[in-house]
């Protein structure tokens, strides 16, 4: 990929050389209107260890025209090569750089992002700068432990608004000076420029705190900003993380700005959040969708604290940032005063842990503390691991040393490296100090070892139904071919919840044990004398610790009839998600596991599993299910969606979700003419709004059936000539079921390399359709004769889209793990480029059993 690749060691070369002082940067973006370069003037200001020391910064730009070290212009065609610019010659103590260069808008979403509103034909600009993308706006030592405070100038066209770290100053000339920040790393600088609409309010917190708070986005998204709301969650997270951190919010002012084509779900620029605006609702969405816009709106206030205010010296500690950011936005979801979602933990398990899970059973597993090398490992290493399971890691090591003494130890932690860099040791060392725990074993368990347990109960019973001994089994099972490390039992605290019917025909919770399970095969449970085996038993209720769980027989046979009838969501959501593991293992066939969601999927409530049952059941049938069944478990699965819609309470989340459902698979042609006829107004469902996003997902669906063509993808796009319609289309346009239509999509993702990092990902979308196989296969072998160039050329969110979006997932077979194979013993890919195949292969191997496994159960 373009850009040399940082290694750890160069890192921590350049941090015991320098210390970094200011950064003075000068900007001119007043022909953003019209793309292109712009001017970029970087003066930096850092003291150098060793005098006539050599070192280098970091810059990303088409030309460098100027470098004066210490007042002596070095030769920008000398020194400038790739992306670093070398500097030798340090005087010890004070240096002075002055860099001045072009560097180039971008369309990818990295570096300074420039998107074009097809509303009003006005750009709109925003930085992306995680992990190593300040060096593309900026010449910069990038890297999280040299910080230092930056001053931002910037020129914009007139009439524009300039937002960055510090608060937005009066403008003179169309120039904008802002104040330097406090001391803070590159990656967490930015930028957002444009004419944005914006709301502005305050926090009022506690002693006379007042912290202003803005809310941006593009004025053709204006009408649909619903201010108050976000307004009201951010005050939640101030509230509560200020108590529970014992720290006052520590930058001047804090803004929330929706940007376009954003690659991410939001970024924890200081004082600065970017998000994806697609948080900006166009249509009516399910509270799933409010409930995971909040979450992402508390992690990254969050990060405003454990990242922002304490960063990780280098980024096999990122993992701290992400799970400690995601632990604490689901813990203040589910115990601040007045939460609406007071039930998180629920879609913590059902989605989060989901996620850990699949990604802890890849051959690109890795410890929670991962090895980074360098730049590029990093940047495929925000996955599952780093967040969704480490931030479970922290939901149990919570309830290991207790949740007062875990705020106490990170208190004490904010405290002691405010505005400053940190290594895992010291905040394990603070909670140590507060818990009185040692948490060097568990660490190492925990965090410097990969893979997953499987918990099972093993049950003795008398005659009167009397458990007489109680057993929880631990296996640790081999990790993926191709995985480092060995498999390690692990100690957990787990609570044990026990489950009967009421009289009601409830499922209710009877008793629960909290306890520590070894890290040893068999752990012995000691229960009071004569405790009756309830019908349900459920080990890690409340889902305490990070494990797949299995039901013992009878508490299986029972949950497969009645897993619907349990009375909270999150013992429901744990069995679900047992039963969606086991499928993915190949333990419960396929058709077994349609019949259990067609089962109890209508006493589920929450929405949020719902719709994640939706996905679940989808994804089985298209790639689980054994292929001379395929084609009746959809049937069967479609007939059940068209039923649930027509019977759902009309104007109900459940409505909603459950037409997404239908459209997603409609497939007869009576299913077909009713899309047409909810679009067209000549069939209607009671309470069923179809509004623009809804239309679109049956534009889709009616374009990749062959029902829809151009004129009618055309006609849609007229009616919603926005940024949003125009990747719609583009999705409708590739998902054509003739070769044309793929021949086309493909040209324009992996031949040319135009298309904005968002309508790209929207062909991708496209392409792929389940039900066009045939059309998609003589693809595999143009992938595979086209990714390590892709790689290569193309910048690392572009060609990481195509690499996985356009891998042959669908085509379940031996010959594409064969050819996958012989790509990877022939092609040499880097690294990075390796993991991500070779975690596709996994999904394509993973499928190949479940198959089998569904085909035998027939």
């Amino acid at each position: 990929m373009p850009g040399t690749n940082l290694t750890r060691e160069e890192a921590q070369r350049r941090a015991a050389l320098l210390t970094v002082d200011s950064y003075e940067i000068e900007l001119d973006l007043s022909g953003a209107q019209e793309g292109g370069t712009y001017r970029s003037v970087a003066t930096v200001r850092f003291d150098s260890a060793e005098a006539g020391a050599e070192t280098f910064i970091d810059l990303v730009a088409p030309t460098v025209h100027e470098v004066v070290l210490n007042g002596t212009a070095l030769d920008a065609a000398a020194v400038f090569h790739d992306s670093r610019i070398a500097l030798a010659g340090l005087e010890a103590g004070p240096n002075v750089l002055r860099v001045v260069a072009d560097c180039a808008y971008t369309n990818s979403g990295e570096g300074l992002h420039r998107f074009v509103d097809p509303v009003d034909q006005q750009a709109y600009l925003y930085t992306q700068f995680e992990v190593p993308d300040a060096r593309r706006v900026f010449a910069s030592f990038e890297q999280p432990d040299l910080k230092a405070t930056f001053q931002f100038t910037v020129k914009a066209p007139t009439g524009w608004t300039v937002i960055s770290n510090s608060p937005t100053p009066e403008p003179k000339d169309d120039v904008w000076i802002f104040e330097p920040t406090p001391r803070i790393s590159t990656y967490i600088t930015a930028l957002i420029v444009g004419p944005y609409h914006s709301v502005h309010s305050s926090y009022e917190g506690p002693a006379g705190q007042t912290v202003p708070l803005g809310i941006y986005c593009r004025p053709s998204l204006a009408e649909f900003l619903d201010a108050d709301e976000i307004f009201a969650v951010t005050r939640q997270g101030f509230d509560w993380f200020q108590e529970k951190f014992d720290y006052a919010y520590p930058f001047a002012k804090y803004d929330q700005l929706f940007v376009p084509e954003f690659n991410a779900g939001a970024m924890e620029n200081a004082g600065a959040v970017t998000f994806r605006d697609q948080y900006v609702f166009r249509s009516k969405v399910t509270d799933a969708a409010y409930e995971r816009r909040a979450e992402t709106i508390l992690h990254e206030l969050a990060h405003m604290w454990f990242g922002d205010l304490v960063t990780m010296e280098w980024w096999n500690d990122l993992w701290l940032n992400e799970s400690f950011a995601t632990y604490t936005s689901v813990a203040c979801q589910a115990y601040a005063p007045g939460s609406k979602w007071p039930n998180a933990w629920t879609t913590f398990a059902n989605s989060e842990k989901t996620w850990a899970y699949r990604q802890d059973q890849l051959p690109s597993t890795h410890p929670i503390m991962a090895e980074i090398n360098d730049l590029e490992d990093v940047l495929v290493n925000f996955d599952g691991i780093t967040y969704a399971k480490g931030a479970s890691v922290l939901k149990q090591l919570v309830a290991y040393v207790g949740m007062d003494e875990f705020f106490q130890g990170v208190q004490a932690y904010f405290k002691a490296h405010a505005f400053g860099n940190t290594r895992l040791p010291d905040l394990l060392g603070a909670l140590e100090k507060t818990s009185g725990r040692d948490l060097k074993t568990w660490s190492k368990a925990w965090l410097e070892t990969a893979g997953i347990n499987v918990l099972r109960p093993e049950i003795a019973t008398d005659a009167s139904g009397a458990i007489t001994s109680f057993t929880v089994l631990q296996e640790a099972p081999a990790l993926p071919a191709g995985a480092k490390g060995e498999p390690t039992l692990r100690p957990h605290r787990i609570a044990i919840g026990f489950y009967d019917l009421d009289g009601s025909g409830k499922l209710v919770r009877t008793n629960r044990f909290e306890l520590d399970i070894a890290a040893a095969a068999r752990t012995e449970v000691e229960l009071p004398a004569g405790t009756p085996r309830p019908a349900v038993v459920l080990l890690n209720d409340d889902d305490l610790s990070y494990a797949k769980v299995r039901l013992d027989e009878e508490s299986l046979r029972f949950v497969t009839e009645h897993l619907g009838d349990f009375a909270e969501s999150l013992p429901r959501a744990l069995c679900w998600a047992s039963a969606w593991d086991m499928t993915r293992d190949g333990e419960l066939a396929t058709r077994d596991y349609l019949a259990l969601v067609l089962s109890g999927i209508a006493k589920e409530s929450d929405i949020g599993v719902v719709q994640s049952l939706h996905r679940q059941v989808k994804l089985a049938i298209d790639l689980y299910a054994a292929p001379e069944w395929r084609d009746a478990g959809l049937t069967q699965w479609t007939d059940a969606t068209l039923a649930h819609l027509r019977t759902a309470e009309p104007g109900s989340d459940h409505q909603l979700a459950w037409a997404r459902a239908f459209a997603a698979t409609a497939r007869t042609p009576q299913q077909l003419d009713l899309l047409q006829g909810l679009l067209t107004g000549t069939e209607t469902i009671e309470g069923l709004a179809v509004d623009t996003e809804l239309r679109w997902a049956f534009v889709e669906r009616l374009a990749a059936t062959g029902v829809f063509d151009e004129p009618e993808i055309a006609a849609e796009l007229e009616r919603d000539r926005t940024a949003a319609g125009e990747r719609h289309a583009a999705t409708a346009r590739a998902a054509r079921p003739t070769p044309e239509a793929k021949a086309e999509a493909w040209a324009a993702v992996v031949e040319g390399d135009t298309l904005p990092n968002a309508v790209q990902e929207a062909v991708i979308g496209g392409f792929v359709q389940t039900d066009q196989r045939e059309l998609l296969a003589p693809y595999s072998a143009k992938f595979f004769d086209a990714v390590k160039g892709v790689w290569e050329s193309r910048s690392h969110e572009i060609a990481q889209q195509i690499a996985v979006g356009l891998y042959p997932s669908l085509l379940v077979s031996q010959e594409t793990l064969d050819a996958t194979d012989a790509w990877l013993a022939s092609a040499q890919p880097n690294a990075s480029l390796r993991r991500l195949i070779s975690e596709s292969r996994s999904g394509v191997e993973r499928a190949l059993r479940a198959r089998t496994a569904d085909a035998e159960s027939a």
